[in-house]
């Protein structure tokens, strides 16, 4: 008789992956999965259609009254930046997240750590139109006049196909677009930062900073020690609390977290006053 050989089981897939910050925090990131992405896709979609309804309406009442043919010509270009453009200008926005993606807690971020650039968010996009929009564009117009056969239908749903069911097949649901922008999509933290900072305020004395060493840092660094803080992974947290404790020339009191939470509202504090005389700093490299 053949001895039994017990089957080795395999871990079970993660879809955290390691997201290096350059301050060398890593903050093990979720991946958004395949279901989450289509989705944001397809209410981004419904918004495009209900955006591009609208400005019909509108620009037919105004034909009707004026008969003006240039307003078919502004139809066509406001199409045009519809859909050349949605996705492009909310990822690159501060939150790096079309509105279908902030409704399912997803966002867009680099891949090596470093902030998201708009040369990688043009790329990504840009992919959408070759995947999905010109070949089913193309087939439309064709349908069109008449002059789509069974070949060149089937032609373009497997074309676009093949690329919308891509990130089933990689592990980390990356689309064609994520890997030539080197990108991408996780969810976004959920837990309420400002109650945490509230709560902490409430009981104890707040610390205080001098401009010098909240003059360190801009508004991308604000954003990462807000997603240390969500997270909460204490190596994380007392990584960065002794990396701006020795940028600043602050002494190290034991309690990391409450350090970071009390520099991190200080620094709010500080760039929100800035905005409100006309000064904006991006990040620790522009000057102050």
């Amino acid at each position: 008789m053949w001895p039994f050989r017990r089957r080795e089981e395999k871990p079970p897939r993660t879809m955290r992956r390691s997201f290096v910050t350059p301050e060398g925090v890593d903050l093990k990131l979720e991946l958004g999965g395949a279901g989450a992405r289509a989705a944001a896709f397809l209410l981004d979609l419904v918004a495009m259609v209900v955006v591009l309804i609208a400005g019909t309406i509108v620009v037919v009442v105004l034909a009707m009254a004026s008969k003006a043919e240039i307003l078919g010509i502004l139809w066509l270009v406001g199409f045009f930046i519809l859909r050349n453009f949605w996705f492009t200008l909310f990822e690159m926005s501060g939150r790096g997240a079309t509105p279908g993606k902030r409704l399912l807690g997803l966002r867009v971020v680099a891949r090596d750590g470093a902030r998201l650039t708009g040369g990688a968010v043009l790329a990504r996009n840009a992919m959408r139109e070759i995947e999905v929009f010109l070949p089913l564009s193309f087939l439309a117009a064709q349908a069109a006049e008449g002059v789509a056969d069974t070949f060149l239908t089937l032609f373009a749903l497997l074309w676009s196909g093949i690329f919308l069911f891509f990130p089933l097949f990689n592990r980390d649901r990356l689309r064609v677009g994520d890997l030539v922008a080197g990108t991408w999509v996780v969810r976004t933290a959920t837990d309420e930062l400002g109650v945490d900072l509230a709560a902490s305020v409430s009981t104890r004395q707040r610390r205080r900073f001098s401009d010098a060493a909240l003059g360190l840092y801009g508004v991308y660094e604000l954003q990462t020690l807000e997603d240390v803080l969500r997270n909460g992974q204490p190596e994380a947290i007392a990584t960065v609390a002794a990396t701006i404790q020795r940028k600043a020339g602050l002494p190290d009191d034991g309690d990391d977290r409450g350090f970071l939470e009390d520099y991190y509202a200080a620094l709010c504090d500080r760039l929100e006053r800035g905005l409100l005389v006309g000064r904006r700093r991006e990040n620790k490299y522009e000057a102050a």
